[in-house]
C-alpha cells in the first residue's frame, strides 16, 4: 500500500476523496478521538487516542498539501487575482494573529480556525456552522447573532465573549472557558432538551440565555 493510500485509509476515506471530504473526515475523527473525551485514568486509551490524533493530523496535512498544491501555480491568473476582494470570506492563515479583526457577517462555515487568535474580533452575525475551532482564542470576541450550529469549540477560550442571541444548537463546548461570557438569548435548547455539549465547560460568572448568572 502506498503512503497516499494509507493517508486516505487513516481518514477512513476512499482514494480520490475531495478536499472538503478530507476536512470533514478530519473533524469527525478528531471529535471521536480527542483525549479530553476519554477518562484520564484510562492510560491505555489515552495513549491510543494520542497516537490516533497524530496519525490523523499527519494524514490530513499530507492530503491537504497535495490537493492545494496545484492552486499555487495559478496565482498569476486573472481569476486568482480577484481573490483579495473576498478576504473576509477566506479561512484565516494558520497561526496568524487575527485579534480585533472584523469578520462580521462573514461566511466561515466549515473552515478550520483551530488554534487561531481571534480575541476581541468582530464575528457578529457570522456563519460559523460546522466550523472547527479547537483551542481557538475568542476571548472578548463579539459573536452576537452568530450561527455556531454544530461548531466544534473544544477547549476554546470564550472568556467575556458576547454570544447574545447566537445559535449554539449542536455546538460542542466541551472543556471551553466561558467565564464571564454573555449568552443572553442564545439558542441552546429545543423545548426542554439541551442541545449543546458542555462537558467540563467553565461557566463561572457567565450570563445564561435566560439572563441568570451562573454560579
Amino acid at each position: 500500500m502506498s503512503d497516499l493510500e494509507q493517508y486516505y485509509r487513516v481518514l477512513e476515506l476512499e482514494p480520490g476523496a475531495t478536499l472538503e471530504e478530507v476536512n470533514q473526515a478530519y473533524k469527525d475523527l478528531v471529535f471521536v478521538w480527542h483525549p479530553d473525551r476519554i477518562p484520564k485514568d484510562n492510560l491505555r486509551l489515552q495513549q491510543k487516542a494520542q497516537d490516533k490524533l497524530k496519525a490523523i493530523n499527519e494524514a490530513r496535512e499530507k492530503l491537504r498539501s497535495l490537493k492545494t498544491k496545484p492552486q499555487t501555480t495559478l496565482n498569476s491568473s486573472p481569476r486568482q487575482q480577484e481573490k483579495p476582494s473576498q478576504t473576509t470570506q477566506q479561512p484565516p492563515k494558520q497561526n496568524s494573529d487575527l485579534s480585533g479583526k472584523d469578520y462580521s457577517r462573514a461566511n466561515l462555515s466549515n473552515k478550520d480556525l483551530s488554534g487561531r487568535n481571534l480575541s476581541y474580533a468582530n464575528l457578529s452575525g457570522a456563519n460559523l456552522s460546522d466550523t472547527f475551532m479547537h483551542k481557538v482564542n475568542l476571548r472578548g470576541a463579539n459573536l452576537s447573532e452568530a450561527n455556531l450550529f454544530r461548531a466544534n469549540l473544544l477547549l476554546a477560550d470564550l472568556r467575556e465573549a458576547n454570544l447574545r442571541a447566537a445559535n449554539l444548537i449542536g455546538a460542542d463546548l466541551s472543556g471551553a472557558d466561558l467565564r464571564g461570557a454573555d449568552l443572553t438569548g442564545a439558542r441552546i435548547r429545543s423545548g426542554e432538551r439541551l442541545l449543546v455539549k458542555l462537558v467540563g465547560t467553565n461557566l463561572a460568572g457567565a450570563i445564561m440565555p435566560d439572563g441568570s448568572i451562573y454560579q
